[in-house]
């Protein structure tokens, strides 16, 4: 397989994820982003751990979606993350969630500004 087709690939799988993201989205409440994985979840649960001076995360998911495109199956049953690196949750606003006007994904319009 030469770059050239290894670059096609991976920008079709990306495209693929993305479509699989966009209809999804609308159903879960929160962005999990870690250090290595994005996930959409409807319930978490957080600690924060600290031992011997060293702090650390521990976010536990279930019925999770994972932005992975390598992963075969981005729906988890359960998820339990353990990291010394930033945890960002967010819950997501439901009025942003329509990505079927404009995103500027292909656009080729003027943007404001």
């Amino acid at each position: 397989m030469s770059a050239e087709d290894l670059e096609k690939y991976e920008t079709e799988m990306e495209l693929k994820l993305y479509r699989e993201y966009r209809d999804v989205v609308g159903l879960f409440t929160y962005v999990i982003e870690t250090d290595r994985r994005f996930y959409l979840t409807n319930d978490y649960e957080m600690q924060v751990h600290s031992v011997q001076g060293e702090v650390f995360f521990e976010v536990s998911m279930a019925d999770a979606w994972v932005w992975d495109m390598y992963r075969p199956a981005r729906f988890v049953k359960q998820v339990r993350v353990l990291t010394f690196k930033d945890v960002n949750i967010e819950e997501l606003n439901r009025s942003e969630l329509d990505l079927t006007q404009d995103s500027g994904f292909g656009s080729s319009g003027e943007s404001g500004g």
